[in-house]
């Protein structure tokens, strides 16, 4: 076992970095730039049973520490995605990879996961009761316990891998809504998406994206996700994985600390789509830096006594 190495409801990874879904396609893109097999895994892109167009555009807005996105889960549908997207995958990553599922109902969440836990390539299903880009979607779900126990229970039924429950920052209570999807039967738990935000033109004076408002992501958000990362972690019993601006060897190390397991890395993969590959590449000399021995040793160490 090599000292990046950590474990995600009880599948071992090479090291603790996961491109976030939406940020890294379907993985074959980024596979023309450099070995994807380097990275512990990947989610890939939100899918939804049917196909979706998206939201209008102009869907990205940039911001400063971040960007904002109404992209709108844009895809195929789970049935292309078996069909088209996956065989392209098998052929340039060899590794267990996540499947981020979208729904805008408890049967769409069960029926979309059940297709893809068929799936020999897919690791963990990345259940996303979060996106704040979907109108009557998504972070419905996800802001209100008994709505995120519905419909993780309802896909925990269903299937046979590792259900991990993808959360919105966009509530108050964070913990109630982990516990709920803890209770609920889900194996670990992600957070933080995006939270929400908008831009304005001020030539028009009209919101710069079509959708008004979209997610906002990058730097700007990193201590927010750290601190909820902090808090999930220290309330639930399963594994969490931390993302939310997350850039560098040292984010990932702040988010372990934290309590996360793994971390997942997203728009920084839109502004430089190196950046998981230099993550990785930079975690042992900076593990050195602070005499860290194993990543697994520091896992949760900010909030034990």
């Amino acid at each position: 076992m090599g000292r990046l190495t950590t474990e995600l409801c009880g599948i071992t990874l090479d090291n603790p970095i996961i491109p976030a879904s939406g940020t890294f396609g379907y993985g074959y893109e980024f596979a023309q730039l450099y070995d994807i097999n380097m990275l512990g895994t990947f989610s890939f892109k939100g899918t939804t049973k049917d196909p979706r167009f998206g939201n209008p555009t102009p869907r990205i807005a940039e911001c400063a520490g971040g960007m904002l996105n109404a992209v709108g889960l844009q895809n195929p549908g789970v049935e292309k995605v078996i069909q088209e997207e996956l065989p392209k995958l098998k052929e340039v990553f060899h590794k267990p990879v996540m499947a981020n599922v979208s729904g805008f109902s408890v049967d769409d969440y069960v029926y979309t996961s059940r297709r893809l836990d068929q799936e020999e390539q897919v690791g963990w299903l990345e259940i996303n009761i979060s996106c704040p880009n979907v109108h009557g979607g998504g972070m419905s779900f996800g802001t209100d316990p008994d709505c995120a126990y519905e419909v993780i229970h309802a896909v925990r039924e269903a299937v046979t891998k590792p259900v991990i429950a993808k959360l919105s920052p966009n509530v108050t209570d964070i913990i109630a809504i982990a516990k709920a999807c803890e209770a609920a039967g889900a194996d670990a738990i992600s957070l933080i998406n995006t939270m929400l935000g908008m831009r304005i033109n001020l030539r028009t004076g009209k919101p710069l994206l079509a959708n008004v408002t979209g997610g906002l992501s990058g730097p700007a958000v990193f201590p927010v996700a750290l601190r909820m990362v902090y808090q999930t972690a220290r309330a639930v019993n399963i594994p969490v994985v931390g993302m939310g601006g997350v850039t560098s060897a040292e984010d990932v190390l702040e988010m372990m600390m934290a309590g996360a397991a793994a971390v997942e890395v997203g728009a920084a993969n839109l502004v430089n789509p190196y950046a998981c590959q230099k993550i990785i590449e930079d975690l042992p000399t900076v593990m050195d830096r602070y005499g860290i021995k194993h990543l697994t040793d520091i896992i949760g160490i900010a909030g034990k006594e």
